[in-house]
């Protein structure tokens, strides 16, 4: 499941969890860009749930359209991660550290008020 929600002006909240495949992927990056369009300085809430690894072909979907996906993220300032694993939450804090305006905070399950919080601030 990738589902993309606009909540607001300048805010998009995302959900993955399960399996993506080539199909899967390119719905999902297609929503990003349509849902965010518009944003500026914007925050996004991203919920990862239990997932498998994405297939090869859509990770080759996802790597197709990186020019894509830059212009998607410089829309955004904040993006808080809420996300159980220790291993996606670590990963995702080094990602925000390699994009230049972007600060990405993360949280467990157990935190979503306090990302929801963080996103407002």
């Amino acid at each position: 499941m990738f589902q993309v929600i606009r909540n607001g002006e300048n805010r998009i909240d995302v959900d993955f969890a399960g399996k993506l495949d080539s199909n899967d992927m390119r719905v999902g990056l297609d929503e990003l860009t349509r849902k965010s369009d518009g944003i500026e300085h914007g925050r996004m809430l991203y919920r990862i749930g239990e997932f498998e690894l994405p297939t090869l072909g859509a990770m080759a979907v996802e790597v197709s359209r990186i020019p894509q996906l830059f212009r998607f993220i410089r829309r955004f300032d904040r993006m808080a991660v809420v996300a159980d694993k220790k291993w996606v939450r670590t990963v995702s804090e080094v990602e925000g550290s390699l994009i230049p305006g972007l600060t990405i905070k993360t949280f467990d399950s157990r935190q979503v008020a306090e990302a929801e919080s963080w996103l407002q601030r």
